[in-house]
């Protein structure tokens, strides 16, 4: 088994890191067009295998044949966001990077799953969609995975419990429109709404909301440690078959009432992809939430289209 990590940068480097440390494939190809870059990572990387025990190569290289028969890719390439950025301003810069290293992977692996990371997350697994010619259960987005990690972190400090006996869902679109659902939350199969307030409910689902924009603020960068960690567990899933059910930027046609789109929602991974999109029960509020984070996803596919065909 080989995973090819696209983009050498903070993020794509944790994802390599991280998926080497599970030992689960034999080798992790890490590319970027830096030189140098990719290739001095990997090694540092590969230094460390002796101490964390793990026996995965991990690889770097600016030449994406060296990526080629690769059963999955998680894409990382792209520009990252400032202070006083939204991930909708990265939009243009980040589809042409995109739609290109993903016309290079695919060259060389025409048979793998595509595991978006670069932002506007929604709108970048549609271009890599789009661009690769795959069927839709092998593309998708990272997205909900790290969202529901922040989310559960926040309830874990609030209430001062481990973040091991936290269960939560979240869907819609990776950005200030996500929406999380304390209705499906539990701790220790206890339901939150029993052990916190509605307020305070209410001010973790604003802070995850934006947990990006927070460390954007506190650091001058995008995060990297969790957004790796997410892409991470996602890749495990789909190589270890393991059917775990996580939240997911999927390609919805027809569940819950939308559309050709991606957006988050549950969903069985292993190993041919998406295995199944999970629709859960959403109450009229819930519903709206959705709804409203859809248009959010279908304005920004048609802003990039229409900025597109303005050259």
């Amino acid at each position: 088994m080989k995973i090819t990590v696209v983009g050498a940068g903070n993020v794509g480097a944790t994802v390599a890191d991280c998926i080497a440390r599970k030992d689960m494939v034999k080798e992790v190809v890490l590319v970027d067009i830096v030189e140098g870059l990719p290739q001095g990572k990997a090694l540092d990387m590969w230094e460390a295998a002796p101490i964390h025990g793990y026996d995965t190569r991990v690889i770097g290289t600016n030449d994406y044949a060296d990526t080629a028969g690769s059963d999955l890719c998680i894409i990382t390439a792209g520009l990252a966001r400032k202070p006083g950025m939204s991930r909708d301003d990265l939009l243009v810069k980040n589809a042409a990077i995109v739609k290109s290293v993903t016309e290079q992977f695919v060259a060389q692996s025409p048979n793998a799953i595509l595991i978006v990371v670069s932002n506007p997350l929604d709108v970048m697994t549609y271009v890599a969609y789009l661009t690769s010619g795959f069927p839709s259960r092998r593309v998708m987005g990272m997205a909900g995975v790290l969202d529901t990690a922040r989310y559960r972190a926040f309830i874990a400090m609030e209430l001062g419990v481990s973040v091991r006996d936290i269960q939560a869902l979240l869907m819609g679109g990776h950005g200030d429109t996500m929406v999380p659902l304390p209705r499906y939350t539990t701790v220790a199969g206890i339901p939150l709404t029993q052990l916190l307030p509605k307020e305070k409910i209410d001010a973790i689902v604003e802070r995850t909301k934006f947990g990006g924009g927070e460390i954007v603020k506190l650091m001058g960068t995008s995060a990297w440690y969790a957004p790796g960690a997410a892409a991470a567990e996602m890749a495990e899933a789909i190589i270890k078959d393991s059917g775990r059910v996580l939240p997911c930027a999927v390609w919805l046609n027809g569940q819950y009432g939308l559309h050709e789109l991606f957006i988050g929602a549950p969903a069985r991974l292993g190993r041919n992809g998406v295995e199944e999109i999970i629709e859960v029960e959403l109450n009229d509020e819930e519903k709206a939430l959705l709804d409203a984070s859809a248009e959010h996803v279908r304005a920004n596919v048609a802003k990039l289209e229409a900025l597109q065909a303005a050259g």
